[in-house]
């Protein structure tokens, strides 16, 4: 090697070590202190649990819209920081409401008590055909087709939600995957047998307005009707079902998505974008009488909202900047079913195509999981998928947490978190948590002075380092295609 070409890869090596922050740079900006201060804003008592669509959700995206102002983030939204998405709040309408289920010549009618409507849209039905399918382990749901269920009834047995870690989380998932079925199969309406009203959701629902119609959903918890379906397989069952549902009552609503941008260093390479997201929403006010009924939501997920703020504050503090952007996003109506980011997905502020990756934090703060302490550690969804892992890895050597894998939970919930939006689209993306099912998951009593401060700063400083460095890379994130569960996503990634 020539001198000159030595001294060439020299200068070159010198300015990317000058490029690189150092953990103590990231540690400097980034305290235990700050995003204390962040979660016991947004999970206060002020913001009444940021329900989708409330006062509090709103409050807290103009909250999260000044932190990226003060980060110095550039406005990335059609109104400054915020993505404005048009939806209808559609509250079921329960007059008239009825369900009839015929079966070996006995006539069953479902107590107007034990059942429930779901998804509000008009039906009126007349000794309509049945198909039944269960959502569980087996998939058999997944494999029935729209020229066997279109113009039917499709029933449907959700898990008993008592029980086991992850027992109500997994029929809470189940929930949200009915609509995505509805879509694909096309029945003339849904009925979700449940063993008590858990479940049973009348209060009002979104939709997009540009999307289709939903088909109409009954949580049913009748004993007789479930019996009926009780030792029936997947697939057509002898019975039929009259029902009528009215017509609900429906006004438009305006929701946000709360996004800025750190643009890149490189003259190419800032026109490629790695995205930071976490969801600001919770539950909101649920229930009557004494107690309380705030559902404030500090852990899921106000701590990774937090976390977005903070880092992105910390690295738009930095003297030099990464080659490609880094855009960060505050989701709304991961609660109703990844809504947010769905949307997001659907209507990209920066091209689908070059995105190169998407890390979505959620449920940080807590340590105490069902499983026992989660002390200096982090887990990554789809832990085996994308090549992100090793840089996370790598990063957490430099602040004490280990990123691990946990095998009961880690590809489960890979589908559970907004980071499935973006993996739908082909963007290798990941969700980082401490936990997966906390002592107060989805209740009241998730409350802010329950977060470990010092280890989610440790956490979101190894986030921070890792995404510098994705970032900064030239060569971007690649999905594992040896892994079959990727299939899907490598299929999509090719046909960006």
């Amino acid at each position: 090697m020539t001198k000159t070409l030595a001294g060439a890869v020299l200068a070159l090596s010198v300015a990317a070590a000058q490029t690189a922050p150092s953990p103590q740079q990231i540690a400097a900006h980034l305290t235990a202190n700050d995003l204390k201060a962040d979660v016991s804003f947004l999970a206060s008592d002020a913001l009444e649990g940021r329900g989708t669509p409330s006062r509090g959700l709103d409050i807290a995206a103009e909250f999260i819209a000044a932190q990226f102002r003060r980060a110095g983030l550039e406005p990335a939204g059609d109104d400054g920081y915020f993505q404005t998405a048009a939806y209808q709040n559609v509250a079921p309408n329960a007059d008239g409401l009825e369900l009839r289920v015929e079966s070996g010549g006995k006539v069953i009618q479902a107590a107007s008590g034990s059942l429930a409507i779901q998804e509000a849209a008009a039906v009126d039905l007349k000794r309509a055909g049945v198909i039944r399918a269960a959502l569980d382990e087996s998939n058999a749901a997944d494999a029935l087709t729209a020229e066997q269920v279109r113009g039917k009834v499709l029933v449907i047995d959700i898990p008993d939600a008592s029980g086991g870690a992850g027992g109500g989380r997994g029929a809470f998932a189940a929930m949200r995957r009915i609509p995505a079925l509805a879509a694909k199969l096309q029945p003339a309406m849904v009925i979700v047998l449940r063993a008590g009203a858990q479940g049973a959701n009348a209060n009002a629902r979104l939709r997009e307005v540009t999307s289709n119609a939903p088909v109409a959903t009954l949580v049913v918890w009748d004993p007789a009707v479930r019996n009926v379906f009780a030792a029936a397989k997947t697939g057509p069952v002898d019975a039929v079902i009259s029902a009528h549902v009215a017509a609900p009552v429906v006004t438009p609503v305006k929701l946000h998505n709360v996004v800025g941008v750190l643009r890149g260093s490189d003259a190419t390479l800032k026109n490629t974008y790695v995205l930071v997201t976490g969801h600001y929403d919770h539950l909101g006010i649920r229930g009557t009488g004494e107690g309380d009924h705030i559902f404030n939501g500090a852990n899921d997920d106000a701590s990774g909202t937090a976390s977005v703020m903070e880092i992105a504050h910390t690295l738009g503090r930095l003297p030099n900047r990464p080659r490609r952007s880094l855009v960060f996003m505050a989701l709304y109506g991961e609660e109703l079913g990844l809504l947010g980011s769905r949307y997001y997905a659907q209507h990209p502020v920066f091209p689908l195509a070059a995105t190169v990756a998407d890390i979505n934090l959620e449920q940080v703060g807590r340590t105490d999981d069902n499983t026992g302490p989660r002390v200096g550690l982090v887990n990554v969804t789809g832990y085996d998928f994308t090549s992100l892992t090793a840089d996370f890895r790598k990063a957490g050597e430099e602040f004490d947490i280990r990123v691990v894998k946990d095998e009961q939970n880690s590809d489960p919930f890979f589908l559970r978190s907004d980071n499935q939006a973006f993996a739908d689209a082909g963007i290798p993306a990941h969700t980082l948590s401490v936990g997966y099912v906390f002592p107060d998951y989805h209740k009241a009593s998730d409350e802010w002075p329950k977060i470990d401060y010092d280890n989610m700063a440790k956490v979101d400083r190894t986030v921070a380092l890792a995404l510098y460095r994705i970032a900064d890379n030239p060569q971007a994130p690649a999905w594992n295609a040896a892994n079959p569960k990727t299939e899907r996503y490598v299929k999509a990634a090719a046909s960006r």
